[in-house]
């Protein structure tokens, strides 16, 4: 099957694996379509899934007591997502994970997953290995927030993430990278008139 070849890409990227590996890998995961703007993970509910895109767009996000949204994450395809506080210690989500784009998702559940930990020290391999990815990529994001300018924040992204830029509404990376709506356009302007 098409979606599940991304997948198995994905992991022979990480860990070598028998064709008897993948296949006994890959048919812990079950594929779920999901409609624009439906959600996959609610506040007070427990996230069931660790999420791989197949197809789509995803973005994680919570709500301050103001309520204003401030998002944590954003997946594409060949990326991962969920609530991960909520799914790795099995308790109740804080965050909303909604689709943005009709999208097409692998997903693999909470017992599923440490049953192939404790079948293959190959997959358990792959999941400390993207654990580790995860947690460099998260601190990356809280010292570059903590010591770059909006400006800074905004030229790094774009170079580093330019295939997202025509894919999420401004209002989305402009949370994401902790500023107004207002002001990313205002630096996308002044970029595309420095490019011209």
């Amino acid at each position: 099957m098409q979606e599940q070849q991304s997948l198995i890409d994905h992991i022979q990227k990480k860990v070598a694996l028998s064709e008897d590996e993948i296949q006994q890998f890959i048919s812990c995961f079950k594929l779920t379509k999901v409609k624009k703007r439906q959600f996959i993970i609610q506040p007070d509910f427990v996230a069931k899934y660790r999420n791989y895109v197949v197809q789509g767009a995803f973005m994680g996000y919570v709500v301050a007591d103001e309520g204003q949204d401030h998002i944590i994450q954003l997946a594409v395809e060949d990326w991962w997502i969920s609530d991960y506080n909520s799914y790795i210690f099995q308790q109740p989500a804080t965050m909303f994970v909604m689709a943005l784009e009709d999208s097409v998702v692998l997903q693999l559940d909470y017992a599923g997953e440490q049953k192939l930990k404790v079948m293959n020290h190959k997959y358990e391999t792959f999941f400390r290995m993207m654990a580790e990815f995860s947690f460099a990529g998260m601190q990356r994001r809280i010292i570059s927030n903590l010591t770059k300018t909006a400006e800074e924040r905004f030229y790094e992204f774009e170079d580093k993430y330019p295939q997202l830029s025509n894919r999420f509404p401004q209002y989305v990376i402009a949370s994401f990278l902790g500023m107004t709506t207002q002001y990313l356009s205002k630096l996308r302007n002044i970029r595309v008139s420095r490019k011209s």
